[in-house]
């Protein structure tokens, strides 16, 4: 028994070693239905051409947005304030999806170009009106900010 929990303790203390080092293969992009594919095709327009309100049209009435490093926000206006500074050059691929019924949901990653996956995201959906809307956004880099990083290391 004590050999097996030394063994335990030394396994965890050098599982997190090298691993900001490794990085896997990204995983294979899915093609998606056309009516969820153009949420992703709206939200790379609206994000490219820095317009928050097109970009809040995306979303539910009452959706979220989840963005890395920040507090929720809830609803279309605080969805426009929320991305009042963004845009700029995105895409996205979806690395999953499934659908029942009215509800769904898009698994898949982004970047500043198609090649270059710098992140991830999973958007929650509804269907209203015969179209998909974002109930919830949640994004978060594939990278530790530096400081983030430091302390992670120093955790392990």
């Amino acid at each position: 028994m004590r050999k097996t929990l030394i063994g335990f303790f030394i396994m965890m203390a050098l599982a997190g070693r090298g691993q900001e080092t490794i990085t896997p293969a990204p995983l294979p992009s899915v093609s998606l239905p056309p009516a969820l594919d153009r949420v992703l095709r709206d939200y790379e327009r609206a994000w490219r051409a820095h317009d928050p309100k097109q970009l809040s049209t995306l979303f539910a009435e009452e959706g979220f947005v989840l963005t890395n490093g920040r507090p929720p926000v809830r609803g279309r206006q605080a969805t426009r304030d929320a991305y009042s500074k963004a845009g700029g050059p995105l895409a996205l691929r979806a690395l999953a999806y499934a659908t029942e019924g009215s509800v769904g949901y898009i698994v898949g990653a982004f970047g500043r170009d198609a090649r270059n996956d710098s992140g991830k995201f999973i958007l929650t959906l509804k269907k209203s009106g015969g179209r998909w809307l974002i109930t919830a956004d949640m994004d978060n880099t594939n990278r530790w900010p530096p400081a983030a990083a430091a302390t992670a290391t120093t955790q392990r």
